[in-house]
């Protein structure tokens, strides 16, 4: 386990040879022995990194587009972002994560990425609207074994998805699933959306399959 939760808002890396991590710039709070930090390439073979996240990432679409550092060397490294809340996640090896990239704040650099396209069962028409919620079309999709920090506005609360049981989420709130979920953006407008009058929640993620989805407790981006 890569990282130890020091408040609900900072985590501490432990950093080795072997075990270093990417993190999103910016996110380094504080440091202690000798850790190094170097930028991480966006494109394709720019750098040791430059395959993975980074290339990911580069990628996105609608801003999605997050600039890493990677850090090296041996010592700690505490990280946080902007006062959000931060929930670790661990991997076993098992199954993949995918986390909305603008979420990620930290992880094992170990760990192999791509881009995965949320809601791509539904086709082109799913992916317009994928865009248009503003919450974007891509997801970074990590595995192996390791450590994963998110971040979230009010932490994050995890929710199973078994049995048949499907799940609707706003796309908003959404941060991350694991396990082998079916993930489909749909709309849900009626002609009270149209005049005005709707709940507001006109697109929505419903997730169905065997896993988790873990979702924020706010409806607001970072």
């Amino acid at each position: 386990m890569t990282f130890t939760t020091v408040t609900s808002k900072v985590v501490l890396a432990q950093v080795a040879p072997g075990r270093e991590v990417l993190a999103r710039r910016g996110a380094m709070l504080a440091t202690t022995g000798r850790v190094t930090f170097s930028p991480v390439s966006g494109g394709p073979g720019g750098g040791a990194y430059g395959g993975g996240v980074a290339s990911a990432l580069a990628r996105g679409m609608q801003g999605e587009a997050v600039a890493l550092m990677v850090a090296e060397g041996s010592g700690t490294v505490h990280y946080g972002f902007r006062g959000h809340h931060v929930t670790v996640l661990d991997l076993d090896g098992s199954q993949p994560l995918s986390v909305e990239a603008d979420r990620l704040l930290a992880h094992d650099a170990s760990l192999s990425s791509s881009v995965v396209f949320l809601g791509q069962q539904g086709g082109l028409r799913g992916a317009v609207r994928g865009a248009v919620t503003g919450q974007g079309m891509f997801t970074t999709q990590l595995s192996g074994r390791g450590s994963v920090a998110v971040l979230s506005h009010g932490g994050t609360f995890a929710l199973p998805v078994t049995g048949g049981r499907q799940v609707v989420v706003d796309p908003q709130a959404y941060v991350a699933h694991v396990g082998d979920l079916r993930v489909e953006v749909a709309a849900a407008v009626s002609w009270r959306d149209a005049v005005g009058r709707g709940s507001g929640e006109a697109v929505q993620l419903k997730v169905s399959g065997e896993g988790t989805v873990h979702v924020q407790a706010s409806e607001e981006k970072l």
